[in-house]
Order: C-alpha cells, then sequence, then structure tokens
C-alpha cells in the first residue's frame, strides 16, 4: 500500500460523525419593508421611482433617454416604451448595443437592495449586464425583509439562470476611486409598482 493510500485509509476512518444543520430561526418584524428597500437602493447608487402605472414609467424612460438610444424591454406590457425583445432571431450578440434594458424581477431584498432575477423573466441571461444602463421593474408586495426570506423562497424552485443584482457595477480597487460601469450596467433604475 502507498502512502498515499494509507494517507487516504486513515482520512476515511476518522471521519466525524454527521449531523443535522442546526435550524436557524429569524426572527422578521412585520412591517412593510418598502422605505428600507428604497433606503439601500439609494446607498447603492440606484435611481428610485414608484410609479403607479406603466405610462408612468414611460415618462421617465423617455426623460432620461435620448431619441437615438437603443431601449429594450423583455416586458410586453412596457412595448409603447420600448423594444420589446421577446427573441432575439440570430444569437445574444445583438444586444451588443442596447443603451437601456427594462427587465422585470421576481422580488428585492430590503437587507441589500438585491433583485431576483430568473431565466423566466428574461431570455438572454446577458441582457442585464451588457447594456448600458439597466432599469429594473417590481411590485412593492415583492419586498423580503433578509437574504433569509430570499433563499427560504427560492428553495425547491427550478430555473437554468438566477441572478441577485444589487446596483449598478462598480469597483473602488483602483486607487481606492469607485468607478461605476466597471463590469456592467453603469447606472440602475428600480421602478416599485402597486
Amino acid at each position: 500500500m502507498s502512502s498515499r493510500d494509507k494517507i487516504l485509509q486513515q482520512v476515511k476512518q476518522h471521519q466525524p460523525s454527521t449531523r443535522a444543520l442546526p435550524k436557524v430561526e429569524i426572527a422578521v418584524e412585520d412591517k412593510d419593508w418598502l422605505a428600507d428597500f428604497k433606503a439601500r437602493l439609494e446607498t447603492l447608487h440606484v435611481a428610485v421611482f414608484e410609479v403607479s402605472d406603466n405610462n408612468s414609467i414611460g415618462t421617465i424612460i423617455q426623460n432620461n433617454s435620448k431619441a437615438t438610444d437603443r431601449i429594450v424591454t423583455t416586458m410586453a406590457s412596457l412595448k409603447d416604451y420600448a423594444v420589446h425583445i421577446d427573441r432575439v432571431e440570430e444569437d445574444a450578440h445583438q444586444l451588443e448595443n442596447v443603451e437601456l434594458a427594462i427587465i422585470p424581477a421576481h422580488f428585492g431584498v430590503a437587507e441589500n437592495g438585491a433583485v431576483w432575477v430568473t431565466d423566466a423573466l428574461i431570455k438572454y441571461r446577458v441582457l442585464p449586464f451588457i447594456a448600458q444602463q439597466l432599469a429594473v421593474v417590481i411590485s412593492k408586495r415583492n419586498i423580503l425583509a433578509n437574504m433569509h426570506q430570499a433563499y427560504s423562497r427560492i428553495t425547491n424552485t427550478n430555473y437554468e439562470f438566477a441572478v441577485f443584482i444589487a446596483g449598478p457595477s462598480k469597483t473602488a480597487d483602483i486607487e481606492q476611486s469607485l468607478v461605476l460601469g466597471a463590469h456592467g450596467p453603469k447606472s440602475m433604475m428600480v421602478f416599485i409598482t402597486d
């Protein structure tokens, strides 16, 4: 028996007994988490808009965009304000010149300002990262208190792609200077609907 095999055999013989993971009970205050979510988004350099309908979203988009900007959305309800892309005929490379992408989110997390997006909402996973600007639409009824609730909600769900997005891309590695848009969108907006 080689030295390697002896070591591996000893490791196998001296394994600790298995035990169940601890149950973590996180008491969550019963309150409206919208104000906390908005405050966290603002610290992440995200523009936050509470809107009543799609027309309000469209007006804000038009006021913050140039006529030459390529604006796309995965939401059919916003097709009057942006090009609805439910399919890109050839491949995702056609999205390379998107100025603004408007996507929905399943829910948001007040604790850190993250929004949860899966392939059920966006067909092309590159879309939230390749656009110069990102706009996310979320219902205020879908704001959770913390990541414990978020992980509880996504447990046993099926998806091929999913991501928590928390603000525009940023880094402060270089000379301790904050740079927005380092690896993705330079800016982000969140539209909170009723």
